[in-house]
């Protein structure tokens, strides 16, 4: 997308002002940035060349034309697959005087543009619309034209044919003062003010009329035309409880000329020493408080999507003329500066330049804080209840060390208690029956004979029971015949001595198995029978073995008495610990489940390559 300025007088005269010139430059340059990326970078699918005229009645550098100007560009510029070639005409009917005839502007727009197929005209500004309106039959014929920049009543409601498309806005000074009053309720004197250009009178005019049918006891004051340096003076020297109205001010009347927004209202709104108000969104920033203005952004906006439309091939009389209802909006920093609370201003009011609170300046920072302080908070948390498990660790090592070491002493007691009063008398007795057959024997051999076949019987008795002592404390099935047949052998043997039946089965269990693991597995399987044996009451129960995925898995089920697992911590003994501790060594786990009444299952899961 393109954009080509081109001013009618250009060739005629210099714009005053090096300061103006310079203004005209940047922005039309600025234009240039946003519209032309488009341009530059055109597709094989990009549509066809569309070429837009804008015609505005001032430069650029008004707020006004600059706002709606800026929107269209940059709207349009921003549709994929476009290009639209911008022209743009400045009229100068209102900023110049000696300007040519109307009848000489048309014939030069028709000369200039004969070569031109234009698809869309844009007129911006009253007189723009009016000058079009009168040759719309002979300028830019089927050429559909756009409005904004305007309302009807500045034209006297004009006749517009079927071309004309666009929007208009409305002037409405009593809601303005309206709203002005009830935010300064003391208000006495009201000063309407204005400038001495065509269209400065033509807005007072409006303004005047529509004022005197307000109801109020405010006097409302229309200042006569004058120059700005003495007008500023009036201004610094208003009489308390004052307000200003400002409407328009292109020119004073010594023949100055200002830019209405940018410059004037400025100037004008620091001299005073009252409120002011005014009616056009591009006055807010500039020193107004606020008040119902015409939103002359919004109408760009709607504008470009309008003129969008157009260029796809919509018709221009399919696309009605409405107006825009106008908005309250106010001036963040001027409801500060008059110490105006927000809560006063009319429902759906729009504000402006608000600046952000402290906590929005530093919400993120105190975000960030606040999200440092709570992982801070968790870690630390995190910290002690480790520290506190370690704690409980160490105290349970602690304690389950004291039961080793108790335990260790009793099994130490017991195998020598047993040895002591069973083997060693069983021994004496069998070498007293060594020395009586000794001396036997002469006597009488079959009463020798006798006895040796007893003693023999005793020797083999003592055997076994020493075979059984050895078994448990170190089973050497587990080492010479493997894991399944060691633990079948032990509920075999289980079953015979405890006159409990254990129904032992396994699935898919490896011939070879880590010593380490098969160890765990065998021990488990003969605590869980012992304390089946001493708490269970029950007279069959269930060893199962079998491989899971890259485990082994053991449980040991009865239906017995059972108990209730909240209180194992408060009477567990050193049986349930030892079989914990020995699947967690090598990385396992071990639970138990149980309930009165229903029985008990402890089952443990022990890992075929444990960890070192």
């Amino acid at each position: 997308m393109t954009f080509q300025n081109r001013s009618l007088l250009g060739q005629a005269r210099a714009v005053s002002g090096q300061g103006i010139r310079l203004r005209w430059i940047l922005l039309v340059w600025g234009l240039v940035c946003v519209v032309s990326v488009s341009g530059f970078s055109t597709s094989p699918e990009t549509s066809p060349k569309k070429d837009v005229l804008i015609i505005t009645e001032v430069g650029l550098s008004h707020a006004l034309i600059n706002s709606i100007t800026q929107q269209i560009a940059a709207q349009l510029g921003g549709t994929p697959n476009r290009h639209a070639e911008f022209y743009f005409e400045s009229l100068d009917l209102m900023a110049f005087s000696g300007a040519p005839s109307r009848q000489e502007t048309r014939d030069w727009l028709t000369k200039k543009y004969s070569g031109h197929k234009l698809d869309v005209v844009v007129a911006v500004g009253p007189d723009t619309v009016d000058f079009l309106s009168d040759y719309a039959q002979t300028l830019f014929p089927d050429v559909p034209i756009v409005i904004c920049g305007t309302s009807a009543e500045q034209l006297g409601s004009p006749k517009l044919d079927s071309r004309f498309a666009g929007t208009w806005v409305k002037l409405e000074p009593v809601k303005t003062l309206e709203v002005a009053l009830r935010l300064f309720p003391d208000t006495r004197h009201v000063y309407v003010l204005a400038g001495s250009s065509a269209f400065d009178k033509m807005v007072m005019s409006r303004a005047r009329v529509a004022l005197s049918s307000l109801k109020t006891t405010v006097e409302i004051l229309y200042p006569p035309e004058m120059e700005m340096g003495k007008l500023l003076k009036i201004l610094q020297e208003l009489p308390d409880h004052s307000i200003v109205l400002y409407t328009s001010f292109f020119q004073d009347s010594a023949g100055n000329r200002f830019l209405n927004a940018t410059k004037a209202l400025p100037v004008i709104a620091a001299a005073s020493n009252g409120p002011d108000f005014g009616m056009s969104d591009t006055y807010l920033g500039h020193g107004i408080v606020g008040g119902y203005v015409m939103p002359f952004e919004k109408q760009g906006k709607i504008t470009a999507q309008i003129v969008s439309k157009l260029l796809d091939g919509k018709k221009a009389e399919e696309l009605p003329i409405e107006t825009l209802s106008s908005e309250y909006m106010f001036d963040w920093h001027e409801l500060q500066n008059w110490h105006i609370s927000e809560n006063s201003l009319p429902v759906g009011s729009v504000i402006l330049f608000r600046e952000p609170s402290l906590w929005e300046h530093t919400r993120w920072t105190w975000a960030t804080v606040i999200a440092i302080i709570l992982g801070l908070s968790a870690l630390a948390a995190y910290l002690q209840y480790g520290r506190k498990q370690l704690k409980l660790a160490k105290e349970r090592h602690r304690q389950l060390s004291g039961m080793l070491i108790n335990a260790q002493e009793k099994e130490r007691s017991r195998v020598a208690a047993e040895l002591h009063d069973d083997f060693s008398q069983r021994l004496a007795v069998l070498a007293l029956g060594l020395d009586n057959v000794a001396e036997v024997i002469p006597v009488s051999p079959g009463e020798a004979s006798r006895q040796l076949h007893e003693l023999v019987n005793s020797t083999s008795e003592i055997g076994a029971d020493l075979h059984t002592l050895s078994h448990r404390l170190h089973s050497s099935a587990l080492e010479s015949l493997g894991l399944v047949p060691a633990i079948a052998a032990l509920c075999k043997e289980f079953t015979a001595q405890q006159h409990i039946k254990i129904d032992f089965t396994s699935d898919g269990i490896p011939r070879s198995v880590n010593p380490d693991v098969a160890l765990c597995v065998f021990r488990i399987a003969q605590e869980g029978l012992r304390n089946l044996r001493k708490h269970s009451g029950t007279v069959k129960a269930q060893l199962s073995l079998r491989e899971m995925g890259n485990k082994l898995y053991v449980s040991v089920r009865d239906e017995g008495s059972g108990f209730d697992v909240r209180t194992l911590r408060e009477k567990e003994g050193l049986g349930v610990r030892s079989m914990e501790e020995r699947a967690h060594v090598l990385g396992g786990e071990f639970e138990i489940h149980s309930e009165p009444g229903k029985g008990t299952t402890l089952e443990a899961w022990v890992p075929l390559q444990p960890k070192s």
